[in-house]
């Protein structure tokens, strides 16, 4: 089974039927497919072949589709990098996936080229990729324009291996601060947006779903999935705004949002203020971070027909849970059941079972990996591979517990990690960039609470002797060496850092002592 038969089943069924809409621009299952085969024979055109890497480094718009379904028809792998991401974050990937092509557009021009610049160490901003694909703007010297290659594409695919199946690098931040990319393949995504989500969510072509969330990113991209797979019209917003938000659930008649926790509470106001604008939602799909009862509360008080699922998900294994409308209060503190077909088992230090109710790593198994929902391997990285895996099974560095009805209870991170706004952002790599100050002496990163995003991120610094920093130059600082979701919301200067015997910082102590105040 392959993205492209999807697609093509769905353009003849229905071809005239809206598939995508972002920011006026609509497009149908005509279109997409049409436009994504044209992209394949240009790209192939131009020299790419089966395997090789294409970034696409796109905001929210209805072209991402087109893009990421060309790149897979042209037997090539995407590697999609986020918008939010910071030059010397996207300059790293780059460096490390060797794109031969990347599909940008004009608001994410300056980061690509101070990437480039930073790579390539001339100071100049060049562009890494050779080929240059630019979405609806001027293209520049050596560049091409997106909609020109499009028209200029055939209709007939380049013939692909069937037994290759990559299709995405997904680039997930790693404990050492160095990112690594899970290749994920075409059976990873169709497992899991056609079957797994199809069935618990009773996806079916009447759905509408609305992204509120970038599509770069694994949770709008699986609802980008979905309508590729499952046949539903997807509706994207080029930027959250919760005012906008329930306009264009209102306006364009949405049955299914996928959002994170953080978006449920921004969007609560307006729920609560005028229901009836909601009354076409029959469901809600939730990860990213916990998802609190009190919310889930409000939630179904203002819209009592609402069927809200919540699941524990990774990029590396899919959907490992899900948590279904029945359950959400019984139940409440569990991301789940284990997902049909899905095993998963939790073990100790030693890599024995623990018992029923006791705490373990999370170690998950569905097939073979790539087979089903299982990443392949870590791109360029046999150690992280071999290290994830263990016997088929893939690690997930979080710990849990069972209960007697199966259920799930994520107990704590084994990986240090802090989860805000949906977003997984490692501890050690704000560390790494803080630790870039002259001033800093050492740095410890936690997570804390954040009535809006779930959790934030407080960076406890000792300064060096004699040295004077301020909270806004760090966070000015790391606004510019990570993503601007990463840096520390709170800042504070400590003499030393809780340790143990060994040296090990003590960060429970440093969350015990942000609770109680400054």
């Amino acid at each position: 089974m392959k993205l492209a038969a999807f697609l093509a089943a769905h353009a003849l069924a229905t071809p005239a039927r809206e598939a995508v809409a972002c920011e006026g621009t609509r497009l149908t299952f005509g279109q997409v497919d049409e436009q994504s085969t044209r992209l394949a024979s240009a790209l192939a055109a131009r020299g790419m072949a089966v395997g090789d890497r294409i970034a696409i480094h796109l905001a929210n718009r209805a072209e991402f589709v087109v893009a990421f379904m060309g790149v897979v028809k042209a037997g090539a792998i995407a590697i999609t990098l986020n918008p939010k991401l910071a030059p010397a974050e996207v300059g790293y990937i780059l460096a490390d996936a060797t794109p031969k092509a990347v599909i940008f557009e004009d608001e994410t021009r300056a980061v690509l080229e101070r990437a480039g610049a930073e790579i390539s160490g001339t100071g100049g901003a060049r562009l890494v990729p050779p080929l240059r694909i630019i979405v609806g703007g001027t293209p520049g010297a050596g560049e091409l324009a997106f909609d020109a290659l499009v028209r200029q594409g055939g209709l007939d695919l380049p013939e692909i291996p069937p037994e290759f199946d990559d299709c995405m690098i997904s680039y997930t931040s790693g404990t050492t601060g160095k990112p690594k990319g899970a290749v994920i393949t075409q059976a990873n995504y169709i497992v899991l947006a056609a079957f797994f989500n199809g069935v618990n969510w009773k996806l079916t072509p009447a759905d509408r779903i609305l992204a509120t969330t970038p599509l770069a990113h694994r949770s709008a991209f699986q609802r980008m999935l979905n309508m590729v797979c499952a046949g539903a019209s997807l509706v994207v917003m080029s930027r959250f705004d919760a005012a906008q938000a329930a306009r264009l659930i209102e306006a364009e008649r949405i049955t299914l949002m996928g959002m994170v926790p953080t978006v449920g509470r921004l969007l609560l106001p307006e729920i609560e203020a005028a229901p009836a604008r909601f009354r076409s939602l029959r469901a809600a799909v939730v990860t990213g971070e916990a998802f609190p009862v009190e919310l889930k509360r409000r939630l179904l008080a203002a819209l009592p027909n609402l069927e809200l699922h919540s699941f524990f998900a990774m990029t590396e294994a899919g959907a490992i849970t899900n948590l279904g409308p029945a359950e959400q209060f019984a139940k409440g503190a569990s991301v789940g059941r284990v997902t049909p077909g899905v095993e998963v088992k939790l073990v100790d230090d030693n890599g024995g079972r623990v018992a029923t109710g006791e705490t373990g790593e999370i170690l998950v198994r569905a097939g073979p990996p790539g087979a089903f929902l299982t990443m392949r391997a870590y791109f360029n990285n046999p150690q992280a591979t071999a290290e994830a895996f263990v016997d088929g099974w893939f690690r997930t560095g979080d710990l849990g517990r069972l209960d007697a009805d199966g259920y799930l209870y994520i107990v704590d991170r084994k990986k240090d990690m802090v989860l805000s706004g949906g977003y997984n952002i490692y501890s050690k790599e704000v560390e790494t960039a803080i630790l870039e100050l002259s001033a800093v002496q050492d740095v410890a990163v936690v997570g804390v609470p954040d009535a809006t995003y779930g959790e934030a991120v407080a960076a406890f610094i000792e300064r060096r002797p004699g040295q004077t920093l301020e909270a806004d130059a760090v966070i000015a600082h790391c606004r510019e060496r990570i993503s601007g979701y990463k840096k520390p919301r709170h800042v504070r200067f400590v003499d030393a850092l809780p340790r143990n015997s060994t040296g090990k910082v003590l960060k429970f102590e440093l969350r015990r002592d942000f609770a109680s105040g400054p």
